[in-house]
């Protein structure tokens, strides 16, 4: 194996990118009426959307499925090899069938495309040789055809396998548009995710792991400090005798303590508490507490349900949980 020298390595990965990005620019000039067809019989029908390939290509179809699942477009994956192997049988009468095809000639897809076809099914091409079995057979044609490859022996699948992965991409995003797919839809098929968990964790779905750190304006101020080292969320909120929030204390409100006083045996929770805590509903979204957090550049915030205080959510709850 000969060595590259740094420059020779640096200056392949630069043609490399530079090549790809030229595909994916000269992909625009293929957005045309068949892509409007294409958004538009997959969105009104009435069954899934199934998408079919070989080799690299197949690899592609099984990133577009999942980004159209993802989105709100059923989809599901079909290998064009096992497909004439007996797997055509999940294709239904009211499912679209796209298959994705550099070439368009394989050996498989000239035997798939017609049984499509036979089954009555709408079949799409998505294929970079608009000559090809599939362009001819299919009753739809997104062209991704691409000048070269970034292989220096123009082999290796890379620009083409882009240009299929980009259309991919533009066909999910056209469909969002077309079925007016939302931010809580997306929460939907995400919620194990932290994209997901943004959208759709509250404040009361976090603050249940907590005791509920509690001192009242006359407590002895050694009764506050043992309630934030107890209850582990560095404050403890300070209620008036009718349980109603007066204000808080935390780490930094007891750090101060020590530089400002020398006796501590008369002071009680509201000599030291910051009054005017900053409080949120128990419904309110965790990202949208994080806001308020960084916003005030705090830590804590006081949860509240029908004004009633029912505890404490920290960011390290959301740090836990992966939406910071």
């Amino acid at each position: 194996m000969q060595n590259q020298t740094n420059g020779n390595i640096i200056e392949s990965a630069r043609q490399t990118i530079a090549s790809q990005a030229a595909s994916i620019q000269n992909l625009a000039l293929y957005v045309d009426e068949s892509v409007i067809k294409a958004v538009n019989t997959i969105a009104t029908c009435k069954g899934r959307l199934v998408i079919s390939g070989i080799g690299k290509s197949a690899i592609i179809a099984q990133k577009i499925v999942a980004t159209l699942n993802s989105t709100g477009t059923p989809s599901l994956f079909m290998h064009a090899a096992d497909a004439i192997h007996g797997d055509l049988g999940m294709v239904q009468q009211d499912d679209v069938v796209m298959v994705i095809s550099k070439s368009g000639d394989s050996p498989e897809i000239k035997v798939l495309a017609p049984l499509i076809k036979n089954f009555g099914n709408i079949l799409i091409g998505m294929v970079g040789n608009m000559q090809s079995y599939l362009a001819l057979q299919s009753n739809i044609v997104l062209n991704t055809t691409v000048e070269k490859e970034a292989c220096p022996n123009n082999l290796a699948p890379t620009t083409s396998t882009t240009a299929q992965m980009v259309m991919g991409d533009v066909l999910a995003i056209c469909l969002m548009d077309a079925n007016k797919f939302k931010t809580g839809d997306f929460a939907k098929y995400h919620p194990g995710g932290a994209l997901g968990k943004k959208m759709y964790l509250k404040a009361k779905d976090l603050i249940f792991l907590h005791e509920k750190p509690t001192t009242y304006a006359k407590d002895d101020i050694r009764k506050a400090i043992v309630e934030i080292s107890k209850k582990r969320l560095g404050a403890t909120t300070v209620l008036a005798d009718d349980d109603s929030i007066i204000g808080i204390i935390t780490d930094g409100d007891i750090r101060r303590m020590f530089e400002k006083y020398t006796d501590f045996k008369e002071i009680v929770a509201k000599d030291i508490m910051s009054t005017n805590p900053k409080c949120i509903n128990s419904n309110t979204l965790a990202i949208d507490a994080f806001t308020i957090m960084k916003d005030n550049n705090i830590s804590q915030l006081i949860v509240l349900e029908n004004k009633q205080y029912v505890g404490i959510l920290h960011v390290h709850d959301l740090m836990r949980e992966g939406i910071i």
